[in-house]
């Protein structure tokens, strides 16, 4: 992720410098730096997700116990389970539109933006099924549910 972050940083202040000091501009600095940045977003959910880093709103699931805490976990990861389906779904059209289209300066398929959404979806439903294998293999208490905060 450090390289991307810094290509992009490293795109947008030398498009800045050139643009002040010479009057002059790159112009696929922004063109670069959005496409890094999707990128950037897209594994860094993915890695947040792997590590059980993402957001949630456990004020009521905490206080679960027993049958009705394992209810929860499950109902959520079957709503994380549909939410996948229809982010890889849409971006798989997206991808698929990107194909005939092409970036006005870069002239790069836009389908490597849509991209992006498609693999960090991808590999969130492989995390999901993994948890899901995890916990029913050592019981529902031993796999953290993915939407859980630390």
């Amino acid at each position: 992720m450090a390289p991307r972050l810094a290509g992009m940083v490293l795109a947008v202040f030398l498009h800045m410098v050139l643009r002040y000091f010479f009057n002059t501009g790159l112009a696929i600095s922004e063109e670069l730096s959005r496409l890094l940045f999707v990128w950037l977003v897209c594994i860094g959910a993915v890695l947040a997700m792997a590590e059980g880093k993402h957001l949630g709103f456990d004020m009521v699931t905490s206080r679960l116990q027993g049958r009705s805490a394992a209810v929860c976990r499950w109902l959520t990861r079957a709503l994380i389970a549909v939410a996948l389906y229809y982010l890889i779904t849409g971006s798989w059209q997206q991808v698929l539109a990107g194909l005939a289209s092409r970036s006005p300066v870069m002239n790069y398929p836009l389908a490597l933006g849509a991209a992006g959404t498609l693999v960090m979806g991808a590999a969130m439903a492989v995390l999901l099924l993994a948890e899901c294998v995890a916990a029913l293999r050592h019981g529902d208490r031993a796999a953290p549910s993915a939407s859980h905060l630390d």
